[in-house]
This record gives structure tokens, C-alpha cells and sequence, in this order.
């Protein structure tokens, strides 16, 4: 045997086993087996998880920031190689094996360059190359596109190894996170040359737009002016003026972005492969319109604890959607312990009306928090029993995306053995990490 992991918990997957003390067995990089009297048997290598309990690693379908090409739904530059390094450690480190990049518009080829090693973890790419898609990015941003980025097909995307289409739409294209923290503010420092917090840039935002995004919305003049002046940026400018630069920042791509909806909705049911929408206030009503007239397709709602919902709305548009077949993802955003911009609310009422089907971080300003973070939290609160909250991250997220993970996710015999060794009393706290059957984190150190 190659590896042994005894003496821990462990839970499967599956959504339901949890043995309080197993041993797991791997050779050629699978699982060879599954003991819970915990066998002697002699391996190359052995981890003692006493004290800990043995996972399959998490699958993460929703994330950014973690390969070479354009960033972002808006195809804005890529991240500095040093950025990107640290984003993938991070997830490492987190307990993610496998990770979905969704910025969308980069090729596959670009996960990597030439003098950089591939990272531990098995990354991929999705596509998002339709012509809205591609237009809405360059409207916003599109700084990162090459002639070959523009003129690539989701096609051209999954013969060379795409698995997965989207992200369709995004913070930058429909007015979410990315405006606020980054669009809006540069706006406002380019205008004034004053800074303003993403706090602020979505109140104002709120203010002008509404949460729909419908200039009809937005406040009067004079309430606007009380919102800057409970914003600190009393006298900056007049109302009108303010109306103008939040406008423009925000609206020119939203139309392009949402008729990019069809256009994934529609290739995701000709090839068969999953799609993750930029599930919103803004966009709630296109998503249901095409998982409403695309039933064959596998459709993720995206981060559908968005807040730009209220609890209760975000609950009725997921049950919504999922009663019609879509696959209801929350992410962590910022929500668990950062809370940089966003709180958990809208992740308490999904989990707590039963209406969630997987997990994972999204971006956040690349503020985002670790998934065991909300699955140790859904625990502790009592929402979730332990083996159905970790199938959110595992067994969950291999049923939909089998393209990237349908030999992962679970730990049964002849799986891909990706396992990780986390605290029993803290599930956030990642000891061991292992892919492929290879150690790569060992005591919370990467080897």
C-alpha cells in the first residue's frame, strides 16, 4: 500500500456516512479500500489522524483569481503572478483539491506559464465565449482579451479542456461586488481624487439604481445628497453628477450581460456540460426565464446568497429556481468570519430552508472565506448534520460537475484519493491534505 490514513473520523461525501474511526487506503493515487476496524496493514506511508477527521478534499466550482489569463467576467488583466500564487494557497491550505476557475474568458492553456510549476491542486477553467458574453466584458473593462480571447468559441474552450461553461454575467458586467469595491471607487478617484469605501460605493449605487439596477429606482435628488453626506462626501458634487458617474460605471454592460444568459443557457443544453450563472437581484428574472426554457441543462445559480437579496427573497428565487431543475450554489464571499462587506444572513435562510445543493467562495475582493469555514458554522448552529454539510463541498459538487470531479468527491474504492485530515472540533482547521494520493500539506505546512 502506498498510503494509509488511520486512526480518525471519517465522513464519505455521500451526504449521510460518518464513521467515528476508519482507515483508508490508497495505492496508484485511488482509494484501495475503506476499513472502519482499522486494519493493520503496512504502507509506504501512514498519516495518524487522531484526533481529526478524514474527508474527501473540497471541490470548489466557484472561484477566481487562480490561473494565468484574463481576469474576472470582464476580462479585465490577468493577476500578478505573485497574487495568484498566494490565491492557490490559500484554497490549498482551506482543504480545496480541485478548484473551477470561472472567470470565463481565458483559455485553457493559460492555468499556467511556461516557468511556472503547476500547482498541487487540480485547477480548471470554464468559458464564457458568446458573443454577449464577450462584448459585455469589453464595454466594462476587456483590458486582458487578446485577438485570440475574442475570437474563441465554447467549443474551441471544451475540446481543449474546459470543463464547465460561465460564469454569465458577473460583479463587473451586472453591477455586483466588483463595482463596489473596485469599478465605482476608481470612477469616483478618477472624477475627485477621493477614495471612497465599497461600503459607500454600494450605498450609492443602491441610491441611483435601486437593487435592480433600473434608474427608475433610484432616490430623489435630495435624498441622494443625504446619502452622500452619510457617506462623508458631503459637497463633493451634485447630485446629478453623482447620478452620471454611478450610471455610467454600472449600466453599459447589463443588458449585454444579460442576454448572455441565453446564450450560455442555450449551449449548456446542446453540449451538455454545466453552467453557473451570476445569480442576483438584477438577474434573478433572466436565470429563471432560461432554466425555465432550457429543462435538459444542468444550470448552477451562482453565489444565490447574493446580497443584493433580501433573506426571504433569496429564498423564494432559489426555491423557485430549483424547483424547476437548477442546481442552487451559496459561496462564502466575505460572510463567515471576514465580513469585509457582506454578513451571513442570506446563507442562514438558504441552509436553514433546506434549498442548498453546493458550496463555494467566490472571490470577494479576494476576501473570501474558506468553506470549512461555513460548514464548521452550519455545524456548530445545528443547521446541517456534519456528513450533509461536507457533501456540499464534496459529493454534491462531483454529481453536478462530473466533467471535472465525477472520479472525486466521494471516499469509496477507485476514486481519484484526494482526502484532507481536518480538526474534530474545529472542521475549518486543515492538518493533512492529500491529491492524488500524494501528500501536500503535512501539519498545515505545504510540502
Amino acid at each position: 500500500m502506498d498510503l494509509v490514513i488511520r486512526n480518525g473520523g471519517l465522513i464519505t461525501g455521500d451526504g449521510k456516512t460518518f464513521h467515528k474511526r476508519a482507515a483508508v487506503y490508497v495505492r496508484k493515487g485511488r482509494i484501495a479500500g475503506v476499513d472502519a476496524a482499522g486494519a493493520e496493514i503496512a504502507a509506504r506511508e501512514t498519516i495518524d489522524a487522531t484526533g481529526g477527521i478524514v474527508m474527501p478534499g473540497l471541490i470548489n466550482a466557484h472561484a477566481h483569481g487562480c490561473i494565468r489569463g484574463p481576469s474576472m467576467p470582464s476580462g479585465s488583466k490577468p493577476f500578478e503572478g505573485e497574487d495568484v500564487a498566494y490565491f492557490r494557497n490559500r484554497h490549498l491550505l482551506q482543504g480545496t483539491t480541485t478548484l473551477l476557475n470561472v472567470c470565463g474568458l481565458a483559455m485553457a492553456d493559460e492555468i499556467d506559464v511556461d516557468d511556472v510549476e503547476p500547482h498541487a491542486m487540480d485547477i480548471r477553467v470554464s468559458t464564457a465565449h458568446t458573443p454577449k458574453n464577450i462584448e459585455a466584458a469589453l464595454v466594462v473593462d476587456g483590458k486582458g482579451l487578446s485577438a485570440r480571447h475574442l475570437s474563441a468559441t465554447t467549443d474551441d474552450l471544451l475540446a481543449c479542456g474546459a470543463v464547465a461553461l460561465g460564469e454569465a454575467g458577473g460583479g463587473q458586467t451586472l453591477g455586483g461586488g466588483a463595482q463596489e469595491y473596485k469599478f465605482i471607487p476608481r470612477a469616483f478617484l478618477h472624477e475627485f481624487g477621493v477614495e471612497v469605501t465599497p461600503a459607500a460605493a454600494r450605498r450609492l449605487k443602491n441610491a441611483v439604481l435601486g437593487r435592480y439596477l433600473d434608474p427608475a429606482d433610484g432616490l430623489s435628488n435630495l435624498k441622494l445628497t443625504n446619502e452622500l453626506e452619510c457617506c462623508g462626501l458631503s459637497g463633493l458634487a451634485d447630485a446629478d453628477r453623482v447620478r452620471d458617474i454611478i450610471t455610467r460605471s454600472v449600466m453599459p454592460s447589463v443588458a449585454l450581460s444579460l442576454a448572455g444568459f441565453d446564450e450560455i443557457a442555450r449551449e449548456a443544453e446542446r453540449l451538455g456540460y454545466p453552467a453557473i450563472f451570476h445569480n442576483a437581484a438584477p438577474s434573478a428574472k433572466r436565470l429563471i426565464a432560461a432554466v425555465e426554457k432550457h429543462p435538459k441543462a444542468r444550470l448552477v445559480a451562482g453565489h444565490s446568497n447574493h446580497p443584493s437579496f433580501l433573506p426571504e427573497e433569496a429564498v423564494s428565487i432559489a426555491q423557485n429556481l430549483r424547483g424547476k431543475g437548477a442546481i442552487i450554489d451559496v459561496s462564502t464571499l466575505d460572510c463567515i468570519g471576514t465580513r469585509w462587506r457582506n454578513d451571513p444572513s442570506n446563507l442562514d435562510a438558504l441552509i436553514d430552508a433546506g434549498c442548498v445543493d453546493t458550496i463555494s467562495t467566490d472571490f470577494a475582493g479576494g476576501h473570501w472565506d474558506g468553506i470549512l469555514e461555513a460548514i464548521q458554522r452550519m455545524v456548530r448552529k445545528k443547521q446541517l448534520p456534519v456528513a450533509e454539510a461536507v457533501a456540499l463541498a464534496t459529493g454534491n459538487v462531483a454529481r453536478v460537475f462530473t466533467q471535472m470531479a465525477g472520479d472525486r468527491g466521494l471516499i469509496e474504492k477507485g476514486k481519484r484519493a484526494d482526502l484532507i485530515v481536518v480538526d474534530h472540533v474545529n472542521l475549518s482547521r486543515v492538518r493533512h491534505v492529500v491529491i492524488g494520493g500524494r501528500i501536500v500539506v503535512r501539519n498545515g505546512r505545504l510540502i
